[in-house]
């Protein structure tokens, strides 16, 4: 202690800065841990003691920045006075800089499960919408109000903080002693900067050895989690590993005249052309429809009864998996076929790839619909559809009579009825996509279905339990199966119903901890943010059936052509769901952005690669039982593995060169 007496001002100065700012960010990780954290995590200091860790390193950065400033006699705080208000604007900007990151991360968490990261600079492409969505959902003047007199605070108390060391701590003479703490000081923050004393620095991915999502994510700072993600941005393909797995690939994908040389990935499906009328298709891609949330499943809030009736009466694909997380990544898969693996912006919004084959082109004598309740502007979606499908009609807020109801446009039951208005009156057939939007923040039910459709309120231990953030979320979740019944109501009592094949798929699950109702893979390794029910539902065409069988959002387009008896091109992933006659094993690419990973689901394992952190992990799907080590499950692994990489670059590979087909 008496050594800390006879430490320079500027030196006091900077540690009693640095430490509050150290002290706020743990306080802000102990909030961060237990509003997120399940009743089932239980509390670990490792988790506290390695984020203090990471939360040093973004101090001592910023300690070393203001030493070396600081000892500039025009900056010195102590040698010009008009510098300690400089200091005081530049202190305030920083902790102006520390809320706002803070308060993103808080949110971002709130909304994907992830810390921040830096794809979350997509959002910035469609300013108006998401600064709606915010404005909608959270108490954004109370925020910034809250940001206004906190940085007006810390610049009044920094101001006190620094005349207060000037005039009670004498200034020291012996320029030795003040040399000797500058060195001091800049030395212990380079070490904290380094994070550890070995050969290797503290790391980003060290977060990811506690072997829980959520213990991870809490030990995490949100300014290393997005700079971290900066230089993770997507870097073409590489063509030599493309043509390396290109023999593996085309295998599995059927190709019947393989060419490693060309790429050749097309697959002619053919049909003999019949007299008998085509039927139409209606295509739902549904907001947020996370699988374990939902009836089918088992969830005990039952919050989609008539979409497990549904369910009962068509196929349903138990095991379907979206090959990314997003909304604006599960359109381009289904409509295009190829995972989207770019990062961090979506393939929509990359010009280079605007340019795609689909399957919906082969629908030639269809008339072509994509209703969406909001505008198609967003995430460059209208870019996709309208470069890409011949003759589409595209229904968007504008185009329909009732009103918005939030950022969203109008709700997803007026979108349905008025959608079901148009089919009403075609006389050819169609093919329709919907998308819906009402379960998302900021989970608006409309005034006017009040009286019809009753809201529910359960205890925030019960919603937590099945999987639920609050009560809100869950009527939202409600009111999507209500606006699916008043749709397929409205469409039976139309000529149209009977020779239709609807088609029911969420965009994207949602990440968190599934409890028992899945198996713990399901949640330790994210991937109810990919797992989604999917529907094929014609009463008049198709027999019930469950399958039990992996499948993949990838898989849609060229199963709704193979019913429909369509001929078509496959240039990309999909396989026919339908096809008996396929004894190739099925496996559903994943490739989640925010972690990031790629990795491969099958009947029975999960393989991933976390693409950051290098780790892997090969899991059960069926049960919480370890994987048996063995030959054969080491044979499995070897070839998921393999796969994976492949799958993986060829996805790359085809994002820039799967063209129209003039």
């Amino acid at each position: 202690m008496r050594f800390l007496s006879h430490l320079p001002r500027f030196v006091r100065w900077i540690l009693s800065v640095l430490g509050i700012l150290l002290l706020l960010m743990t306080v802000y990780r102990f909030f961060f841990f237990f509003h997120y954290k399940n009743p089932l995590v239980a509390f670990d200091p490792q988790v506290f003691w390695l984020g203090i860790r990471y939360d040093a390193r973004i101090t001592a950065a910023l300690g070393i920045l203001i030493s070396i400033f600081a000892s500039i006699p025009y900056f010195h705080p102590f040698k010009n006075e008009g510098a300690q208000k400089g200091w005081s604007v530049f202190i305030s900007l920083i902790f102006f800089l520390t809320l706002f990151f803070y308060g993103a991360d808080f949110y971002h968490f709130d909304y994907l499960q992830q810390r921040l990261s830096f794809s979350v600079l997509n959002y910035m492409e469609d300013a108006a919408i998401s600064t709606q969505m915010m404005w909608q959902t959270y108490p954004i003047v109370k925020i910034i109000i809250f940001f206004i007199v906190a940085v007006w605070l810390v610049f009044f108390l920094h101001l006190q903080l620094i005349r207060r060391v000037h005039s009670r701590i004498p200034a020291l003479q012996r320029s030795k002693l003040n040399t000797f703490s500058h060195i001091l000081l800049v030395s212990s923050f380079a070490l904290l900067v380094y994070g550890r004393i070995g050969q290797y620095p503290l790391r980003w991915s060290d977060a990811f050895s506690f072997g829980d999502n959520f213990k991870s994510n809490a030990a995490l700072n949100p300014f290393q989690s997005f700079f971290s993600s900066m230089d993770f941005g997507s870097k073409g393909y590489d063509l030599k590993k493309v043509k390396d797995s290109y023999a593996e690939v085309a295998d599995y994908f059927g190709v019947s005249e393989p060419n490693a040389e060309k790429l050749n990935y097309d697959r002619h499906i053919q049909f003999n052309d019949t007299s008998a009328k085509k039927p139409n298709i209606v295509l739902v891609i549904c907001e947020s429809f996370s699988a374990d949330k939902s009836s089918m499943f088992g969830n005990r809030l039952n919050a989609t009864p008539y979409f497990n009736d549904l369910c009962n009466k068509g196929v349903f694909f138990e095991r379907c998996f979206t090959p990314a997380f997003g909304t604006a990544r599960g359109v381009w898969a289904t409509l295009t076929g190829i995972p989207d693996v770019s990062h961090p912006k979506t393939s929509s919004r990359n010009p280079l790839a605007v340019d795609q084959h689909t399957i919906v082109n082969n629908f030639t004598s269809y008339n072509k619909f994509y209703f969406l309740g909001g505008s198609t502007t967003w995430a460059n979606i209208r870019g996709l559809l309208s470069n890409n499908i011949d003759q589409l009609k595209i229904y968007e807020e504008d185009a329909f009579q009732s009103n918005k109801v939030d950022v969203w446009g109008i709700s997803d039951k007026n979108l349905f009825l008025q959608a079901n208005q148009v089919f009403s009156k075609q006389t050819s057939p169609f093919f329709a996509v919907i998308q819906t939007a009402d379960n998302h923040r900021p989970y608006t039910i409309p005034a006017e279905d009040n009286r019809e459709f009753k809201k529910v309120q359960y205890s925030i231990d019960t919603l937590k339990k099945y999987g639920f953030d609050n009560n809100e979320q869950l009527n939202a979740f409600r009111y999507t199966d209500f606006t699916f019944r008043k749709f397929i109501e409205a469409a039976q009592r139309e000529k149209y119903f009977s020779n239709t094949i609807f088609v029911f798929v969420g965009d994207h699950g949602i990440r968190g901890n599934v409890g028992s109702t899945f198996p713990k893979s399901f949640t330790e390794q994210g991937i109810m943010a990919e797992h989604v029910p999917l529907l094929f539902y014609a009463p008049a065409l198709l027999s019930p059936a469950k399958i039990r069988q992996v499948a993949s959002q990838l898989d849609i387009l060229p199963s709704v052509a193979s019913l429909a008896k369509q001929s078509y091109l496959n240039s990309t992933f999909g396989r026919n769901l339908f096809d008996s006659s396929d004894r190739q094993q099925r496996f559903a690419f994943i490739a989640d952005p925010e972690i990031p990973s790629i990795g491969l689901v099958s009947n029975e394992y999960y393989y991933v690669r976390n693409l950051k952190t290098k780790q892997r992990a090969f899991v059960s799907v069926l049960n919480d039982s370890p994987v048996v080590v063995n030959p054969q499950t080491d044979s499995i692994k070897a070839k998921m593995a393999r796969l994976t990489e492949s799958l993986n670059e060829t996805a790359k590979y085809m994002i820039l060169n799967n063209k129209k087909r003039q």
